[in-house]
């Protein structure tokens, strides 16, 4: 039996290789000689640093950078094994997650920290970038990592504007004078799961701002902002169109990337999986498992289990998944590639005892040794 598995982490309990090797560790226990490869995988939000520094063996590295509050904290990032492609989250360094819910205001958030962790990256030989966009605490279209990497951003008196949201009030000039050099030697794939543009009723100020801490005046007021910037960047980028789906992702990260950099935006799981070869093992597999945190009708659209699913299909592949637990709808996984799913929750509890590392571990060995049982 040869087993290829490919689970997502399960958010605040256990890593993506945790998962795949206690699935590893039930089937093992049933036949010893079975063939199983435990493959960390994500689809580019939290967790895709580790995934493939765990698959394609990169190396981890810590620095430190501006934070979304200008604070310095500690950041990391990967670098794969061929030495020039560096894997960032940008949460890592402007994430919503590093902001107390009290002090959360995109108004004054900044993505320089992750200006900063590209720069670290290209100062290390870097010239190939996946970055994910997911969880960010920002909306200011990018200006704060722009201005990291040495474009400047002015306002009419030729002063510096704030690195922020409320910088772009102010903004007039954009200059690539000071830009590092080494930037146009750059490509960039970037993981992003949302189609928003820049502004307007869909833009990422009137659907994301608010999650962020953002007031129902201060949407406004930064939209029309961004609608300001924008027209600015199409004087001095022709690549700019804030109407381009995903534009909007991170708070108008991914429109300062398409505007300013040699990027292109992607599925996050297909870049994953694309960079971990996970096809070529699919392809002599007998039954993929794979699976997340929880499992329901929000998982098709674009998560890790499903692309693991489509590409297993590819080649008639049973497909197995496995949860912490099972939400609404999810039986439309079943017309998405997935044969069958088994949350791993044997008894009731409390999230806190659920979410435990040791005994998620133990729950989901439990379930996998049971379907594995039938399957042997």
């Amino acid at each position: 039996m040869n087993v290829v598995v490919a689970i997502d982490s399960f958010k605040g309990s256990l890593t993506s290789l945790q998962a795949g090797n206690a699935v590893r560790e039930a089937i093992k226990s049933l036949d010893n000689n079975a063939d199983v490869i435990v493959l960390p995988i994500a689809d580019g939000g939290e967790g895709t640093v580790n995934a493939l520094a765990n698959g394609l063996g990169g190396e981890i590295k810590k620095i430190q950078v501006t934070g979304p509050l200008f604070e310095k904290i500690d950041a990391e990032y990967c670098i794969l094994p061929d030495k020039t492609t560096a894997v960032i989250e940008m949460a890592s360094a402007a994430g919503l997650h590093l902001i107390p819910e009290s002090k959360r205001n995109p108004m004054e958030t900044t993505t320089y920290g992750v200006g900063e962790t590209i720069k670290d990256a290209i100062e290390s030989g870097c010239r190939k970038f996946i970055i994910g966009i997911g969880g960010s605490a920002t909306n200011d279209g990018g200006i704060g990592m722009l201005s990291a990497l040495g474009f400047k951003f002015t306002d009419i008196n030729e002063k510096s504007v704030s690195p922020c949201a409320k910088g772009l009030k102010d903004l007039k000039n954009i200059s690539d004078k000071n830009v590092l050099p080494e930037l146009k030697e750059c490509t960039f794939k970037i993981v992003c799961d949302v189609n928003n543009p820049l502004c307007g009723k869909n833009g990422c100020s009137f659907i994301f701002a608010k999650q962020k801490g953002a007031a129902d005046d201060e949407i406004k007021t930064m939209d029309s902002w961004l609608k300001n910037y924008a027209e600015i960047v199409k004087t001095v980028s022709d690549k700019a169109d804030p109407e381009f789906y995903g534009a909007g992702a991170a708070g108008g990260l991914g429109f300062a990337f398409l505007s300013f950099t040699n990027a292109i935006l992607e599925s996050g799981i297909k870049i994953v999986m694309d960079s971990i070869n996970l096809e070529e093992h699919i392809i002599n597999s007998d039954i993929v498992v794979t699976g997340e945190g929880k499992l329901d009708s929000q998982t098709i659209m674009g998560k890790a289990p499903i692309g693991v699913a489509k590409l297993a299909k590819k080649y008639n592949k049973i497909v197995i998944a496995f949860s912490g637990v099972v939400g609404d709808k999810a039986e439309i996984l079943n017309k998405h590639g997935i044969d069958a799913y088994f949350p791993i929750l044997r008894k009731i509890t409390t999230e806190n005892e659920a979410l435990k590392p040791e005994n998620a571990y133990k729950n989901l060995y439990s379930t996998a040794l049971q379907v594995f049982r039938l399957l042997k």
